[in-house]
């Protein structure tokens, strides 16, 4: 029997399929990592590269254990009824190996495409409501300023629904997640400041136990260790920039790390002369031992899942098998053998 990820479940760890895999590697990447025991695979839905949903649906039929999740799909992009059914399908087909992540998406690409709301908060709130309740076949809300499908009630539901989780960052956004969906996804960097500071914004009155918290990290694993700084250090070009400034914050360094970016010329220079104590507070980095440790502490603080977003080497198998070497030991398997 499939174990079920609707209902959070402590120190699971997954790993991102990387964008940019070319489409014959996508199926033999997936059952890979499922082989090798990742918990999850989660594809991810960035303008210019491929669908979100069509890729779910041919890793799931490829594979036979692993959840997928979907991270993120943006709400102002995809009419929600028509979100609910392709979700709803994906979860009968595939019982309890979907998550969804829904969010604003990045406000260039959606202005780009035309899909940017005057109030992305409002949005995101009818949205996530209506969601959640068409997938457990309810009728739709009442109609609200972007969402209108009162009444509409899908006929093919899954015997559970797929957990909504809410792929944003900011204290209103996340407040949104704690009020009325099954919990975040926080896109990374996730250092453990900045999930403890996100589970604070989900309310007072929301059990955080109950809720499900993925986290994304750029990650790269070698027996090396410097060798596997080196790698991550080119994911984190974007650190420092004004969008990432509820990542930074909550980190004790938050103040040099930006002082150190305004010196640099430009982002290569920031991240190539960045102190190795912040790339391994901003990634999951290191030998297996050290990056198993940086995932058991993002556990520690609340993270029920915890992604692995491949940064080095270039090849995308020998990537993944040496993420895999830093897995928790599972019950009955020893990871030596990986």
């Amino acid at each position: 029997m499939i174990e079920s990820d609707t209902t959070p479940a402590r120190g699971r760890v997954g790993v991102m399929l990387p964008r940019d895999l070319p489409v014959h590697d996508l199926l033999p990447y997936a059952r890979r990592a499922e082989e090798l025991g990742f918990d999850q695979i989660w594809v991810v839905e960035d303008l210019g590269w491929r669908g979100g949903v069509a890729q779910a649906a041919s890793v799931l039929a490829g594979t036979t254990r692993i959840t997928v999740g979907i991270g993120i799909l943006p709400a102002g992009a995809r009419n929600v009824c028509f979100a609910a059914m392709e979700l709803a399908t994906l979860a009968q087909l595939h019982q309890g190996r979907v998550m969804a992540g829904i969010g604003h998406g990045m406000p260039d690409w959606m202005r780009q495409a035309g899909a940017w709301p005057a109030s992305p908060l409002t949005l995101i709130k009818e949205y996530t409501r209506a969601l959640r309740l068409l997938l457990r076949g309810e009728p739709g809300p009442p109609g609200g300023r972007y969402v209108r499908c009162e009444g509409i009630v899908l006929t093919e539901i899954p015997d559970v629904a797929p957990p909504v989780l809410l792929g944003v960052r900011g204290p209103k956004s996340q407040a949104v997640a704690g009020e009325m969906a099954d919990g975040l996804l926080l896109a990374e960097p996730a250092a453990p400041a900045y999930i403890t500071a996100s589970q604070r914004h989900l309310n007072s009155t929301c059990d955080v136990q109950s809720r499900h918290i993925v986290t994304y990290d750029a990650a790269a694993v070698a027996e090396d260790e410097h060798a596997a700084v080196a790698h991550v250090r080119g994911a984190l070009t974007s650190i420092g920039e004004p969008a990432w400034a509820a990542h930074i914050d909550p980190l004790p360094f938050a103040a040099r790390l930006r002082e150190h970016r305004a010196a640099c010329t430009d982002p290569e220079q920031f991240v190539q002369t960045m102190p190795e104590a912040w790339i391994r507070q901003l990634s999951i980095v290191g030998t297996p031992d050290q990056a198993r440790d940086a995932i058991r502490a993002r556990h520690a603080v609340g993270a029920t899942s915890v992604v692995l977003a491949p940064a080095g080497p270039d090849d995308a198998l020998t990537a993944l098998e040496l993420l895999a070497l830093a897995l928790p030991p599972r019950p009955g398997t020893d990871n030596t053998d990986l």
